[in-house]
């Protein structure tokens, strides 16, 4: 799933993009630091196609560092990486290293609203109102008209907030409460009335988060862990506490260029708090395999809530996504050049780009790379290529 030049991403919303020449040459410094290539760089390697779309988004598109997973029928996992993880060090990229999985975390913020659906404590197409009374008003806004499936669809008409950011890159440390990002968006019109259209919005998804700790009385973090990490048995992954800035597991640095030509900047430290329940999660390619092998597979939700996740909606021709795209509740459904679909989500953050799926007969496969917005316009579209690669090699 490429880079949307219509949908509205945090990073795409605060920073410029970054120069296929800056990056370039800050890798080539560090490829210089480090000998040419690992020693891994052999003939196995130049015959596996994921690696050597690794080593295309590195070498050709400008990524400090590619990583990927994939996980066939027969349950078993490859794991490859290509690049440095730190451009000062030189240091080679950690396999399976833990990234900023940014919009993907909407995928486990759907499965815990729907545990609650499945728990009889929320209903799909109650409004808004019954959880957070009074929260929705606003120009075309009515919490009284929105419903709990239309926030999780993109079908509500809410508003964006991050167009409305300031600049991510010089205000990454800063903490973003939920209630700011949403009174932030909140003083724009909607987009359109709630079911008749359709439209990526972090909103409603810090919405959706609200509505979790309304529910459970509990931090949504702390439900998305105990509900999903846990239960999946994620153990590289984390939703980040307030105020934590850090990737704690071995992990490539992300990076951004704070505008075309200027030098590469490591963001790798910073609050997530700018996306919270809609892009905050830390995690590995290989976990996210085995979230979506869990999700997909019915180990963390009722059949009839996975039902209800994948009932799909058309979306605008205009929207971005490839053709034959159609989204669920946190969940999207792509045709594959292989036959069949992948159902799955992606992410563009802060010095962090995520794709990431499952098919119905048990393979999955993340691809993640270092740097975002991406260094060259095609790089986006080459990692999505790539996760449609890793599904049916």
């Amino acid at each position: 799933m490429p880079k949307r030049s219509h949908r509205r991403r945090i990073t795409a919303a605060a920073v410029s993009a970054a120069t296929a020449l800056s990056l370039a040459l800050a890798l080539a410094l560090a490829l210089a630091l480090t000998g040419t290539l690992p020693a891994s760089a052999t003939q196995t390697r130049a015959a596996d196609p994921v690696q050597r779309g690794l080593d295309r988004l590195v070498h050709e598109d400008g990524y400090p560092a590619a990583l990927a997973a994939a996980t066939g029928r027969d349950g078993r996992t490859r794991d490859a990486a290509a690049g440095v993880a730190d451009l000062r060090t030189g240091a080679k990229a950690p396999v399976d290293g833990q990234v900023r999985a940014a919009s993907v975390t909407k995928t486990f913020t759907a499965a815990v609203v729907l545990q609650l659906v499945g728990e009889g404590k929320v209903a799909l197409d109650a409004p808004v109102e019954t959880y957070l009374p009074g929260l929705l008003r606003g120009d075309g806004i009515d919490g009284r008209r929105i419903t709990v499936r239309q926030l999780l669809q993109h079908t509500s008409g809410l508003p964006d907030y991050t167009p409305y950011m300031a600049d991510l890159t010089s205000n990454r440390h800063r903490y973003h409460q939920p209630r700011t990002l949403l009174d932030l968006a909140l003083r724009h019109k909607a987009g359109f009335p709630p079911g008749k259209g359709w439209r990526y919005c972090n909103t409603d998804y810090v919405v959706a988060g609200l509505l979790i700790e309304q529910v459970t009385g509990r931090p949504a973090g702390e439900e998305i862990t105990r509900r999903v990490i846990d239960r999946a048995g994620l153990r590289h992954t984390s939703f980040p506490a307030a105020g934590d800035q850090r990737i704690r597991g071995a992990h490539p640095h992300g990076y951004v260029s704070p505008k075309p030509g200027a030098p590469l900047l490591d963001v790798t430290e910073m609050d997530p708090s700018a996306a919270w329940t809609g892009g905050a999660l830390i995690s590995t390619p290989r976990d996210l395999n085995r979230f979506f092998g869990a999700l997909l597979g019915g180990r963390l939700l009722k059949p009839a809530q996975l039902a209800q996740m994948r009932t799909t909606v058309a979306i605008p021709a205009d929207a971005g996504y490839p053709k034959g795209t159609r989204f669920g509740l946190g969940l999207s459904s792509q045709p594959l050049s292989c036959g069949g679909l992948l159902w799955g989500h992606d992410g563009d953050f802060l010095g962090y780009a995520t794709d990431s799926a499952a098919t119905d007969d048990g393979r999955a496969a993340t691809i993640a790379v270092t740097a975002a917005p991406a260094p060259a316009e095609q790089g986006r579209r080459h990692a999505a290529q790539l996760l449609d690669t890793a599904l049916c090699g």
